[in-house]
Order: structure tokens, then sequence, then C-alpha cells
């Protein structure tokens, strides 16, 4: 019998080494935590856009008004189109929780492609919009135009890189514990910013064309 046969050997060499799985409970624990974190401060910072658009939505400066320049139906099909890649994220939550790497893969890559509409369709707004001369310099109004909405489109456009990176580590290493977790984190950051752009479909263009 050796030193490590003893039970009180045994003991202390598990709470030297705890389990793996503790160790990835743990990091979960730690990495969700963190994460909530980063989108509080997400959330303050689309406050504080929100507000100075609400202060100076009506400063048109002799330009152009919300009434004048959006479309709202554009608008809605933007808005369809980023709530569309909403669901399609939730079958890739469902696809990975069934351990299915290729429909997660389908699904990411569905995703992926509806979110890049709704940039080429935002990236297209804009340019509409300079090239008739409603820029971000023609009044306070369109400063805080595109400075909310193309925060949001940029948070959309990091979205669509993670999730790139995330594909490149799904088919490289499957549905590990840690693909998991960063997929989780991942369908949390894209739902958020499906209720942010509800928020600005609201306040910026449902309430700008009345």
């Amino acid at each position: 019998m050796t030193i490590l046969d003893l039970p009180e050997a045994h003991s202390l060499h598990a709470k030297q080494h705890p389990p793996a799985h503790e160790d990835d409970a743990e990091l979960t624990e730690k990495t969700v935590f963190g994460f909530w974190l980063y989108l509080m401060s997400d959330v303050v910072l689309f406050a504080t856009l929100f507000a100075v658009y609400a202060v100076v939505g009506r400063s048109y400066a002799g330009g152009p008004t919300g009434r004048e320049l959006f479309d709202l139906w554009f608008v809605l099909a933007e808005t369809a189109v980023l709530l569309a890649s909403s669901v399609a994220f939730g079958f890739v939550t469902l696809a990975a929780q069934e351990q299915r790497k290729q429909a997660t893969l389908l699904w990411m890559a569905v995703t992926f492609a509806i979110g890049t509409v709704f940039i080429v369709m935002e990236v297209y707004e804009f340019h509409h919009l300079i090239e008739e001369g409603a820029g971000p310099s023609r009044s306070a109004f369109l400063s805080a135009y595109f400075t909310l909405v193309g925060t949001h489109g940029l948070h959309v456009f990091s979205g669509l890189l993670w999730m790139i990176v995330m594909a490149v580590q799904l088919a490289r290493d499957g549905l590990t514990a840690t693909v998991h977790r960063r997929l989780g984190l991942l369908g949390l950051f894209w739902h958020f910013l499906d209720v942010i752009w509800i928020v600005v479909f609201t306040e910026v263009y449902l309430i700008g064309v009345l």
C-alpha cells in the first residue's frame, strides 16, 4: 500500500485537483457573469444615445424631417429581416443542444446570411440619405440618427464576425463545452440586438414619421 492508497491522501488530492466539470462550471459562471456586465454597459451606451436622440430629434435646422426621409415600409422590411435572423439563431441553439454539429453550422450560416442582408439594407439606407444631402452633418437630428442607428449596425456587424469565428471553432473542435458556452453568449448578444432594434424602430422611425 502506498501513501496514495490512504483515504486521507485521496481526500487531499481531490481538494488540490477538483474534478474538471467543477472547473468548467465555475468558468462558465464567471464568463456568463462577465458577459452580462458587458451587456449592461451596452445598455448604458444605447440609453445615452436614445436620450440624446430624444433631446435633439426635432432639431432639423431647416433641413428634412423624419417624415420626409424615412420609408417606413423599407424599415419594416429591415425589422422583419433582423427578427428572422433571431429565429434562425434559435434553431442554432436547438441543434447545438441536440449535439447536431452539421445542423448547427447550417443554421448559423442561415443566420449569418440574413444578418448580412440587414447590414446591406442599412448601408443602402445611409447611402441613399447622404445622396439626398441628408448626411450626419446636415442637422443635429441627422447626427443623432446616424450615430444611434450606426452604432446598432456596428454591433450587428460585430455579431457577424463573431459567427465566423464560432463557425471555425465549431468545425474544428465540434460541440465541446467551450463551444456550447460561447454559442450561448453569442445567442444572448444577438437577441439583445433585436430588443435594441425594436426600440430604435419605435423611437426613431415610427414616431419620426408621425
